[in-house]
C-alpha cells in the first residue's frame, strides 16, 4: 500500500510539472517572438499564465531524485519568469537596469520565490545553475531582457528538449550579426563571452568554444574584442 501510494504522489507530481511547464510554454508561445521580441504590454494585460507558473514555483522544492536535465529546465525556467515578473512590476521602462528596490539593483534584490525560499536572480544564475551545472551554454538560457542579451527562446525549457535548445540557442546567439561580428581574423564578440569567460574556457579557449557553433572558421590566431552592450528592454 505504501509503495503504491508513493507511486500515485509521484505520477502526480509529475503531471502537475508537465502541466505548469506546459502554461510557461504556451505564454512563451503567445507572447515572444521568434526573434526574442516580447509583448510586455500584453502580458501586462494578461498575468493569468505568469501568474498560475509564478504559483507553482513558489510551491515547489526540486530535489536531487530528479535529472540533471530536469533541474537545469526547472531553474532556468525560475530565473526567466522572474525575469518577466520583474520587468512587468515596473512596466513601462526602458531598461531592467532602470530597476532599484532599497538601494539593490535587479539581480540583486531578493524577491524570487522557489519551493518556499526566497532568492535573488543573482543567486539563482551564479550558485545553483553555474556552479552546479557547469554548462556555459546556460548563458544563452537565461535571459536578461536587454537588446544584447541571448535572444530568449519562445519555448519552455524540459527535462527532454533542454539540450537541443540550449545548443540551438548557442548557435543562433553566436551567428547573430547584431550580437556578434565573427570572420576569420577578427572577432568582436559579446561582452558574455569576456564577463563570464572561465565557464567558456574550461575545454580550450575562447576560440575554441565559438568554433563548435560559428558558421565561419575561426582561426586560432584571430584578433579578439568585445562589443558594447546594449541594456535597453527586449521588447515593446
Amino acid at each position: 500500500m505504501k509503495k503504491i501510494l508513493i507511486v500515485i504522489v509521484t505520477l502526480f507530481a509529475l503531471s502537475n510539472t508537465n502541466a505548469q511547464t506546459a502554461i510557461f510554454h504556451n505564454l512563451l508561445q503567445n507572447n515572444v517572438t521568434k526573434d526574442g521580441v516580447v509583448d510586455y504590454k500584453s502580458l501586462k494585460q494578461n498575468p493569468s499564465e505568469l501568474n498560475s507558473y509564478i504559483s507553482y514555483l513558489e510551491k515547489t522544492t526540486p530535489d536531487n531524485s530528479w535529472s540533471k536535465n530536469k533541474q537545469k529546465a526547472f531553474w532556468i525556467n525560475a530565473y526567466n519568469a522572474y525575469t518577466l515578473k520583474l520587468i512587468l512590476d515596473n512596466y513601462p521602462l526602458k531598461s531592467i537596469t532602470n530597476i532599484k528596490e532599497n538601494g539593490l539593483i535587479a539581480w540583486k534584490i531578493p524577491f524570487a520565490k522557489v519551493g518556499g525560499k526566497t532568492y535573488t536572480l543573482d543567486h539563482i544564475e551564479h550558485t545553483i545553475l553555474r556552479k552546479k551545472f557547469s554548462d556555459p551554454k546556460i548563458h544563452v538560457g537565461v535571459n536578461c531582457a536587454s537588446g544584447s542579451c541571448p535572444k530568449l527562446g519562445n519555448k519552455a525549457f524540459t527535462e527532454k528538449n533542454i539540450e537541443a535548445e540550449l545548443t540551438h540557442l548557442m548557435k543562433v546567439f553566436v551567428n547573430d550579426t547584431s550580437r556578434n561580428k565573427i570572420t576569420e581574423n577578427n572577432i568582436q564578440i559579446s561582452s558574455i563571452f569576456d564577463w563570464f569567460k572561465e565557464d567558456f574556457i574550461k575545454k580550450g579557449t575562447i576560440i575554441d568554444f565559438l568554433n563548435k557553433y560559428s558558421e565561419t572558421k575561426i582561426s586560432p590566431k584571430a584578433k579578439i574584442s568585445y562589443l558594447k552592450y546594449d541594456w535597453s528592454l527586449n521588447g515593446k
